[in-house]
């Protein structure tokens, strides 16, 4: 997590002072298709860190939110490899995605190893996509339904592999240059963010999912 704990407890309670409920993805849009999701609010986390379990996960509870957290299925048990200059951070194992899913939580894909996918062969892509589906599928017992492109590297071949092998979402960053279900924007929320910052994105990325649409 790039915020901390007070930060973080500070932004779950503006959101609440606002009216608006932190939700997964996939509630989040269940609730778009039958009209409902006014007033709810999607929260991503990426990589799958095990301070998602230690820290996150219990600030959202005393809020009633819920979240999705994209995981790496090929890294779990072991540490953010793939950020060599970065510190080094745990990640969460099998045993703590399989809890975060028995609580509540949203799990999805995050492929299998954080590779920049636009620039992988296809049998490689494939892989990061479908396998880690099927091994989080059976580690949480759960449908996997949405995935999250490392690095916010999408491409129409990227969405074309997403899309067919059984994903219902795929979500992006906030200025990709592609947009639809399967490229929803997102907006970083970082530990700078206090009120006035997280209007402004609220607004800007408001305005954002309406232009894309």
């Amino acid at each position: 997590m790039t915020v901390g704990p007070d930060r973080f407890e500070q932004q779950l309670r503006w959101l609440r002072r606002h009216g608006l409920r932190g939700t997964s993805m996939r509630e989040l849009l269940d609730a778009e298709s039958t009209g409902h999701s006014r007033g709810l609010i999607g929260l991503t986390f990426d990589d799958g860190y095990a301070d998602f379990g230690e820290t996150v996960l219990p600030a959202l509870r005393r809020y009633g939110f819920t979240a999705t957290v994209f995981v790496l299925a090929e890294r779990l048990g072991g540490h953010n490899a793939w950020d060599p200059e970065g510190p080094r951070k745990a990640l969460m194992t099998a045993e703590e995605v399989r809890r975060v899913a028995a609580d509540g939580m949203e799990v999805g894909s995050h492929g299998m190893l954080h590779q920049p996918l636009g620039s992988v062969s296809e049998a490689a892509l494939l892989d990061e996509v479908r396998r880690s589906r099927t091994v989080l599928e059976r580690i949480t017992g759960q449908d996997v339904r949405g995935f999250c492109y490392p690095y916010g590297d999408v491409s129409e071949r990227v969405i074309e592999t997403v899309r067919s092998t059984g994903y219902d979402y795929g979500c992006a960053i906030w200025n990709s240059a592609l947009s639809g279900r399967y490229a929803l924007p997102r907006t970083y929320v970082g530990d700078r963010d206090r009120a006035l910052r997280l209007h402004a994105k609220r607004l800007r990325h408001e305005w954002t999912s309406r232009v894309r649409r």
